[in-house]
């Protein structure tokens, strides 16, 4: 029998390699930027075109390479990091793993320039899937500057399942500013197609969050700061009136590396319970620094995912330096003794006499009169007297009264789907100013009023977007919108979508941009706040497909445009909600598949009164 286990040659072991490491032109990013900070960089220059697709460039100021070193670097596991296994617990740099420019080399063209500043000339490296093409000597600055072409060029597999450009770049948008975030003193910039996003100076942590996400989260951020034994903790978390339902922005960092960490946020959002609506998001940008020893980093292969040693107790730590900070910025009323301008209240005096205020009233005054002089009755006291007549002496009009306690309306009058599937004519009730319900055969009904109208008005969006008959509604004064990097390359893939909603929006220049209409029946609502909102649901869609994003937008605009729990609804309200939800294609659910509705059961409500 032949032997059948074989070594792979090192093309196919690096690209094996590369399938872990480098997953879409973000991750190389992600590797050639965080090696350019391990060089000392103090500028960090990043060049896309197509999205990473067709080409990507990280230029440095660093400390640069030798000629040996330049060629080692894209040998397998060479690092410059690690000595001794050890070595792997210890750790206070980005990349370490060894693979990085060896994965990349196996699956794109590669070109490398670079120079020591002790050297003359510097480095110049050709490389095309894992084999060196050519090497010269160049003239270049000090650093190194990497060009990545024609990305998976020979793994057409891997390039066919790449997303859209938009949704790439958003890619390399969060993995940019996931680093940018960390190194503060570092200035950085990104480009995509010849195109500025990002021009970022090297400064303080609070300026780099307000130039990467936008001037408006400056007046939100409250600083947590706290040290202990096992750790220290700061960073900045939102007020409570910036949550936000989607696109909070929410970071985690440790000992300068972006992680992800639930039981953490948990711990965050723990000390805003009861200080913003359910189902709301807080942003946070939180840096942790422990000893490299009591984490490991690699648990999962985007390092994304650490273990923390001491979890538990970090937990209290995080949770108590949040409440405090959030303490600290409620205010606490103070009392204020400047009595300029205000009321004189008379100082009281025993011996002086006090009388008693007295009543003036006109007792034979009757808002009910009317011009004949008689009192007209209210709607309760009519149909107390009609039903009262109705018992005593029945005539045509008292009897059609008693008949709609348990018969349907007249034929020669319109039946509501309220009184064919109600028990009786409709008389809803609403419930804290949430709920309302309604007697049926069955039972009782109860809607939720909220999601009740949701359904209405999403499916009467949807059908607005496929007949293209969105009214647009002017703005007396436009609102002004800044947005942030990836905020804008989203809105750019829905700007066509927006407009067949109804809404006109110009660009302002610098991210800003001016919203002069919106769909009729979305006056009154915060329109940034919406558009945020939408731009994050949009987010979420890795699809280019034109009814889901449509269906996504309409979604968001059901939400914010639905009736609030907590408001009061008049009968005839509830009445034509009623009717509403029973003409949508599915009353019983959400689009995003919640319960509108259930019934209690007439045998349930008999038996919680045995």
């Amino acid at each position: 029998m032949s032997d059948i286990i074989q070594l792979l040659p090192d093309s196919v072991a690096n690209q094996i390699a590369a399938g872990e490491v480098i997953q879409r032109p973000a991750s190389v990013i992600k590797e050639l930027v965080e090696n350019a900070v391990d060089a000392g960089a103090k500028n960090i220059r990043v060049q896309v075109i197509d999205a990473g697709k067709t080409s990507i460039q990280v230029i440095d100021d660093g400390k640069g390479m030798s000629e040996t070193d330049a060629r080692l670097s894209f040998e397998r596991h060479a690092t410059s990091k690690i000595r001794k296994a050890d070595d792997l617990f210890a750790l206070h740099t980005m990349g370490f793993r060894g693979e990085a420019l060896a994965s990349i080399a196996a699956v794109a063209q590669v070109e490398l320039r670079t120079r020591q500043e002790k050297d003359e000339v510097g480095t110049q490296l050709f490389i095309a899937g894992s084999r060196f093409t050519g090497q010269e000597p160049c003239s270049c600055p000090v650093g190194s500057n990497f060009s990545i072409n024609n990305l998976f060029y020979n793994v057409p597999a891997r390039r066919k399942f790449l997303k859209s450009n938009a949704t790439e770049l958003n890619n390399i948008i969060a993995a940019f500013e996931r680093i940018a975030l960390v190194y503060p003193d570092i200035a950085f910039s990104l480009h995509s197609n010849g195109t500025e996003l990002f021009n970022l100076k090297a400064g303080v942590l609070r300026q780099r969050i307000i130039d990467i996400f936008g001037k408006r989260l400056n007046q939100d951020l409250l600083q947590v700061k706290v040290d202990t034994t096992m750790c220290r903790i700061n960073g900045y978390v939102g007020k409570p009136q910036s949550a936000r339902k989607k696109g909070a922005h929410q970071y985690f960092f440790v000992n300068g590396r972006y992680m992800k960490h639930p039981y953490f946020h948990k711990a965050v959002m723990n000390a805003f319970e009861r200080l913003v609506p359910s189902g709301e998001q807080i942003p946070y940008f939180l840096y942790f620094e422990v000893a490299p020893e009591d984490i490991d980093v690699n648990i999962h292969p985007t390092k994304t995912e650490i273990k923390f040693e001491n979890e538990v107790p970090i937990w209290q730590v995080l949770s108590a330096a949040v409440k405090e900070a959030v303490g600290m910025f409620n205010d606490i009323p103070a009392i204020d003794f400047d009595t300029e301008g205000r009321p004189d209240i008379p100082v009281y005096s025993p011996n002086e006499q006090v009388a008693a205020p007295t009543l003036k009233y006109n007792p034979d005054y009757n808002p009910f009169r009317t011009s004949r002089g008689s009192a007209k009755p209210s709607s309760a006291n009519r149909w107390e007297t009609l039903y009262e007549a109705a018992q005593s002496q029945p005539s045509q009009e008292t009897e059609l009264f008693s008949s709609k306690m348990t018969m349907p309306e007249p034929a020669d009058e319109p039946l509501s789907i309220a009184s064919v599937i109600a028990e009786k004519s409709p008389a809803h009730y609403q419930y804290k100013g949430r709920y309302m319900m309604t007697a049926v055969k069955s039972g009782l009904m109860i809607i939720d009023q909220h999601r009740a109208h949701v359904r209405i008005l999403f499916d009467r969006y949807v059908e607005q977007l496929r007949r293209r008959e969105v009214v647009a509604q002017k703005i007396l004064f436009p609102e002004n919108i800044h947005l942030s990097a990836s905020e804008e390359v989203t809105f750019s893939k829905i700007s066509a979508e927006l407009q067949d909603l109804g809404f006109e929006i110009s660009a302002m220049g610098g991210s800003s941009y001016a919203v002069q209409a919106v769909p009729a029946g979305l006056e009154g609502l915060n329109i940034p706040d919406l558009l945020r909102d939408m731009i994050a649901s949009a987010q979420e869609k890795t699809t280019a497909i034109h009814d889901e994003i449509n269906s996504t937008l309409a979604l968001t605009m059901a939400r914010k445009a639905a009736i609030p729990m907590g408001q009061v609804l008049s009968n005839d309200e509830m009445e034509n909600i009623f009717n509403s939800l029973f003409s949508s294609s599915n009353p019983n659910y959400t689009p995003d598949g919640k319960n509108i509705l259930c019934i209690l059961k007439q045998s349930e409500i008999e038996h919680l009164l045995e």
